[in-house]
């Protein structure tokens, strides 16, 4: 689990990275919760999903956003964090130049730069949002929404109402092409358990490997 520094927008980014051995491996990008709210790259779920990524053969990195950590520069409102997303994307397309396909995953705040990122970056494969915070900030952007993907979401999640997010995920579904993988976790709140977090890892991985084994189908097909 290597620690690595990047160049960012606002200065040098720190980051963890793992370096799949197969050839062509896909890569994925996994963003953390709030920067004011106590969320750094070593959130339970981050590095959940981090090591989950890693077992399955994905390069992967998670990193601080800029004034977390040893990350340089200061919170900006989203915006910057954003640009700091873009710039760990950089970085991960520039080691692994054929990467095979590309993920990003977001927990909280770090969905929601999630697919901001999406809609920057049309060579995206898919998504994992967990917790989307869908009654903090306006999702309306998804338009049209680049890809599929995975939400996620607490049944009691005492933060952001279940409601809002499956309210979120019918208009994405509505949507020519797009088709949101969405599951509730019952008994889960907005910050998971250790076995939650477990279980969210499980549910990345069932979607990913349905995923990529119907682009195989597909592939096989043509």
């Amino acid at each position: 689990m290597p620690e690595v520094m990047f160049a960012g927008p606002d200065g040098r980014l720190e980051g963890r990275y793992h370096h799949a051995k197969q050839a062509n491996a896909p890569v994925a990008l996994v963003l953390h919760p709030h920067p004011l709210h106590g969320g750094t790259m070593n959130n339970r779920i981050v590095h959940a999903l981090y090591q989950r990524f890693q077992a399955m053969g994905f390069s992967t990195l998670r990193f601080n956003f800029r004034g977390v950590g040893r990350s340089q520069g200061r919170y900006d409102g989203g915006i910057g964090e954003i640009s700091d997303a873009a710039a760990a994307l950089d970085f991960l397309q520039a080691v692994n130049p054929n990467a095979s396909s590309l993920w990003v995953a977001g927990y909280s705040f770090g969905s929601y730069v999630g697919m901001q990122l999406l809609m920057r970056r049309p060579e995206m494969s898919g998504f994992i949002s967990i917790s989307p915070p869908a009654s903090h900030y306006d999702f309306g952007f998804l338009a049209p929404c680049p890809c599929n993907g995975l939400m996620l979401h607490g049944a009691d999640d005492e933060l952001v109402p279940e409601s809002s997010v499956r309210k979120l995920v019918e208009k994405l579904n509505t949507q020519k092409g797009i088709s949101i993988d969405y599951r509730v976790m019952p008994a889960a709140g907005h910050i998971f358990t250790p076995p939650q977090a477990d279980q969210v890892a499980d549910a990345a991985e069932d979607h990913i490997n349905v995923t990529l084994n119907r682009k195989r189908i597909s592939l096989a097909a043509d």
